[in-house]
């Protein structure tokens, strides 16, 4: 049976992704260490997110390395790269680029929008291309080698998931996506 960890910042509501996938909620050392999956959910500030993650970045970074299942949402997505404009913390560099803040349109972004999947890959198998996420965000990548789908907000086609290798990443919240969001974090269990 595998071991899924759900990272619990205190800004984030985990409940809905645990009702998806199982396992258990836990920012312990000993559970990170263990873990044969690991999802970080978030909400809130790139800085706050970075600072929570401060004990144990290492050893999810480690997790990271040895080819283990990685995925973040929302935040947990923008934690990925190197860097934001929302703050001055270092990212986990899991991919050398920057997050950047959507200017001259309102923000946060928040409702369902269309994703366009951009190649096949695991984490869609089963939904359908130009289907319906939940979103909630102020910040965004702009582009990546690594993008597995695209969203249009306004003026910007911005990049709304990534894969590389084992890591993946999502900037809307599958758990508020309806039967979609739900086929995609089933398919992250079972990878």
């Amino acid at each position: 049976m595998q071991n899924i960890v759900i990272i619990d910042p205190p800004i984030a509501n985990v409940s809905n992704v645990q009702k998806a996938v199982g396992g258990i909620v836990s920012s312990k050392l000993e559970d990170i260490k263990k873990a044969d999956k690991i999802i970080f959910p978030g909400v809130g500030s790139f800085d706050a997110a970075m600072k929570e993650l401060s004990g144990i970045k290492s050893y999810v970074l480690e997790h990271i390395d040895k080819g283990k299942p990685f995925l973040g949402i929302c935040l947990g997505f923008q934690i990925l790269f190197s860097s934001s404009e929302e703050g001055k913390e270092e990212g986990l560099s899991v991919i050398k680029e920057k997050i950047e803040r959507f200017k001259n349109i309102k923000t946060p972004h928040m409702g369902w929008n269309k994703v366009f999947v951009e190649r096949d890959n695991r984490l869609f198998k089963g939904i359908e291309d130009e289907s319906y996420f939940y979103f909630v965000h102020s910040y965004f990548l702009n582009k990546s080698n690594y993008a597995i789908s695209k969203t249009n907000y306004g003026e910007y086609d911005f990049v709304s998931a990534v894969q590389k290798d084992n890591v993946f990443g999502v900037q809307f919240h599958p758990e508020k996506s309806s039967k979609n969001g739900l086929k995609l974090l089933d398919n992250f269990r079972r990878l």
